[in-house]
């Protein structure tokens, strides 16, 4: 199934949230955190299998730029230097329809990895 292709798209720069709206007035606001650990790359995503690098640390990641790519994506500049990996509408529409359930599966990837949304360096104390 293709997925429609946006009619806006807007960063919300002090939300860190991608904006997206379609022509059926359907909007969506996707968390830059959630765009940048569920990024399309090579990078984030492996070269097959089980190869996927867990992202920690990207809590506060935000945008520098977005381009389009041809008519079918666009291509993210993070400000933490990751711009690889081009997100299609269809993917961009996966993200936001299913957003709920990538962000449990990811929290769930953190924590049985120890790891941390946090900044790395950070370190907090649960009381």
């Amino acid at each position: 199934m293709t997925a429609p292709t946006p009619t806006r798209v807007h960063y919300h720069k002090q939300a860190r949230e991608l904006e997206l709206g379609y022509a059926t007035g359907e909007t969506f606001r996707l968390p830059v955190e959630l765009l940048r650990v569920y990024s399309p790359s090579a990078e984030v995503r492996g070269h097959g299998g089980d190869s996927a690098v867990l992202q920690a640390g990207k809590k506060d990641v935000g945008l520098q730029n977005i381009s389009q790519a041809g008519n079918y994506a666009l291509k993210l500049h993070f400000d933490d230097g990751h711009d690889s990996g081009l997100f299609s509408w269809n993917y961009l529409h996966d993200l936001a329809i299913h957003q709920q359930s990538y962000w449990n599966n990811y929290l769930q990837r953190l924590q049985d990895a120890g790891a941390s949304r946090e900044p790395a360096g950070i370190q907090f104390k649960q009381l």
